[in-house]
């Protein structure tokens, strides 16, 4: 081996969380973990770890939660660790003092097919433009946002009805794997990274926010079925319910799943039409079915649930 790897691992999410398991059982030498330092979550707003952290703390990993990444003391303690190569998933923007600092340089794992897809939120994307295939790539950092210089990369197919939980899982396994293999490369100094192509007609990924993420009723049916499925089940599409049988009320409600229904009809995009175990929208070109909902302070239910608790006047919508 030309390197012997003494690895920090950065990392959140869920997504991370398997990434740094495969890592541990393959026994490579991981000198540190970084991840957010602790939130406020539940009705208690009670401090809690990120899922890095809790998987970090079960295989005894040291751990650094730094709440500024240039902060002198942060930066002491991280070169203190003395790696060689840091391993990026599902982490934040690096200053470059940290980035640069080990020898072996700092790789991060983005879930797309570099350079499509750059940002934060590929894997929803990838579904909402109802692509047909996407993946994973590994690439060195520099000053650019998933800009820098590729080590390999792993296709991964999308199905018609996949949605943002299943393919987040699909990558994860083959990220997973890709990181290893990354790691195999670097240690034996047969990684050749190499730029990312050019191209004019590159599709981004950008953080997915209130605004970004509302039903557009206007739009073909397929179009909002991707849509939904891109969503599912975080941060979850949604849309206003306008309904005069409740006070003229105005909600604004999740749609986590549904179905597209083509038919020719004269409705307004939106309009709602129910029957006892039913509840369908109108779109451009025939009805999204929704199969599960949620109501503002409710939990997530079913329709048929929903039917038999809630009635829609005549004119109910969704915009």
């Amino acid at each position: 081996m030309q390197n012997d790897l003494r690895i920090v691992f950065m990392g959140t999410p869920d997504f991370a969380v398997g990434v740094l398991k495969e890592m541990t059982e393959a026994g490579k030498n991981i000198v540190g973990v970084i991840t957010a330092p602790d939130k406020p979550a539940g009705r208690g707003r009670k401090l809690m770890g990120s899922a890095i952290k809790e998987y970090a703390l079960s295989q005894n990993l040291k751990i650094l939660q730094p709440t500024n990444l240039k902060d002198e003391s942060f930066l002491k303690d991280l070169k203190e660790l003395n790696a060689n190569l840091q391993v990026v998933v599902a982490f934040r923007m690096l200053p470059k003092a940290v980035w640069q600092m080990p020898k072996l340089g700092t790789f991060n794992l983005h879930a797309s097919l570099l350079p499509q897809y750059r940002g934060a939120a590929p894997i929803n994307w990838a579904i909402i433009n109802k692509e047909m295939k996407t993946g994973v790539t590994t690439f060195f950092i520099d000053e650019k946002i998933d800009t820098g210089s590729i080590i390999a990369n792993k296709e991964v197919i999308i199905e018609k009805a996949e949605t943002a939980e299943t393919l987040h899982d699909k990558l994860m396994q083959k990220g997973s794997e890709l990181v290893l293999e990354t790691l195999d490369l670097i240690e034996k100094g047969k990684a050749n990274p190499k730029p990312q192509p050019q191209s004019d007609n590159l599709k981004d990924a950008p953080k997915l926010t209130p605004e970004n993420t509302q039903i557009d009723w206007k739009k073909p049916g397929e179009d909002i079925d991707a849509f939904i499925r891109g969503l599912s089940p975080y941060p979850v599409a949604w849309s206003t319910l306008h309904n005069n049988n409740n006070n003229n009320e105005e909600l604004k409600v999740k749609i986590y799943s549904a179905n597209f229904e083509k038919d020719d009809h004269k409705f307004e995009p939106g309009t709602i039409k129910t029957s006892k175990k039913e509840l369908k929208a109108a779109c451009l070109d025939g009805y999204i079915i929704i199969k599960e909902i949620q109501l503002p302070g409710k939990r997530k239910m079913d329709v048929f649930s929903l039917l038999n608790g809630y009635s829609f006047d005549e004119d109910s919508k969704l915009s």
